[in-house]
């Protein structure tokens, strides 16, 4: 087995051990074991977020499989339902008419559970908050890492707790939302890194189920992002359905090749390659007067990494070399056009990060997890 078969990215090197996971109990087993052989360890959700090299992952690759079971709800009242999502069962006899006095709702999921099945229970049971969401591929467990985002709406607004096993004090560690350290594209889980003996891709944390607290209706939650409220028909700050937010969402995401299909090369990616720049004051002076400038507090601004890419004169399709190039319809994502290698994915990143360094001075920091590669 390959990493290539078990990324999104499809590049990755020979695995030397496979171990899957479909509950909390045979992930601690799988990590524990492999930290007692001191052997370099990397636990693996949907692969959606990883940059691996073609060398071989001398270590073990604990692989979270989705158990396919409903997860673990704790409602302070009863929860409504607006339909039955594909692929979850929901049983209408269990559900009953939304009481309007209710004050929410609380899920946990395994970490290996699908993260679009999540989004797709949440919204069947008429729990707000992660629907715009919807799409992203990957694990739930891989959400707090990154604190997941898109079109407005981050996890770290509806996680109320995550269940980690933390390896060096080889104890279970529960965070609760205040302690999770929570920042754009980050998390306690992803800056704290493991001092064992082995090389680890895997951090002190390994997450093994994320809870969330939901408020409960059939609206979303407001909507902050103008091109989502634009597709919707609605201001922004505005609420509405929230299966109609969902399907807005995928349509969006599939234009712009964000939704998996095997027969598309611009889904072979890692999703955005690149984080949104966080600048001081006077680095976002600097900037074009058109640029993209949105104020994140601190006296900081954030800008939009796409905006430097395509104004750095790289266009969509950009290429180096035959095998991986910028995709063609989104200019944040690079892919893998067929048979592309670790090395082939570099030259590209490096490419785009010298020349959006050239014309504005800024560096892109890679977004996706990386494993034996420098970038």
């Amino acid at each position: 087995m390959r990493l290539a078969d078990l990324t999104t990215l499809r590049i990755g090197g020979e695995i030397r051990k496979l171990v899957e996971a479909r509950t909390a109990d045979e992930v601690i087993d799988a990590v524990a074991a492999a930290d007692a052989a001191e052997e370099p360890l990397l636990v693996l959700g949907g692969g959606s977020n990883l940059v691996a090299s073609d060398e071989p992952f001398a270590g073990t690759v604990v692989l979270l499989r989705d158990p396919e079971e409903p997860p673990l709800l704790d409602a302070t009242c009863e929860v409504g339902a607006s339909g039955e999502p594909d692929g979850i069962p929901v049983d209408p006899a269990e559900l009953t008419p939304l009481d309007p006095t209710c004050g929410g709702a609380i899920v946990e999921y395994f970490a290996g559970v699908n993260w679009d099945r999540a989004v797709r229970y949440a919204i069947a049971r008429e729990m707000v908050g992660i629907e715009a969401l919807s799409g992203i591929p990957g694990s739930v467990g891989a959400t707090p890492i990154q604190n997941v985002g898109a079109y407005g709406q981050e996890v770290a607004a509806t996680i109320s707790r995550v269940r980690t096993w933390d390896r060096e004090k080889r104890a279970v560690r529960t965070f609760f939302a205040a302690d999770c350290g929570f920042a754009y594209r980050d998390s306690i889980f992803k800056r704290t890194r493991y001092s064992g003996a082995a090389p680890s891709a895997t951090g002190r944390y390994v997450v093994l189920s994320v809870t969330f607290q939901h408020t409960l209706g059939s609206r979303s939650a407001p909507i902050r992002y103008a091109q989502l409220a634009d597709a919707l028909g609605v201001e922004v700050g505005a609420r509405a359905p929230m299966h109609e937010v969902r399907e807005a969402v995928l349509r969006i995401r599939g234009a712009k090749g964000m939704v998996l299909d095997a027969r598309d090369h611009d889904t072979w990616s890692a999703g955005s390659f690149f984080t949104n720049p966080i600048l001081d004051s006077g680095e976002a002076a600097r900037l074009p007067a058109d640029a993209p400038r949105y104020d994140v507090g601190g006296g900081q601004v954030k800008t939009s990494a796409a905006w430097l890419i395509s104004h750095a004169g790289i266009e969509r399709g950009h290429a180096v070399g035959e095998r991986a190039a910028v995709s063609s319809k989104h200019s944040l994502a690079l892919t893998n056009r067929g048979g592309a290698g670790s090395a082939d994915l570099v030259a590209l990143a490096r490419d785009v990060q010298s020349r959006v360094q050239s014309s504005f001075g800024i560096r892109l920091e890679p977004e996706p997890v990386r494993l034996g590669l420098d970038l």
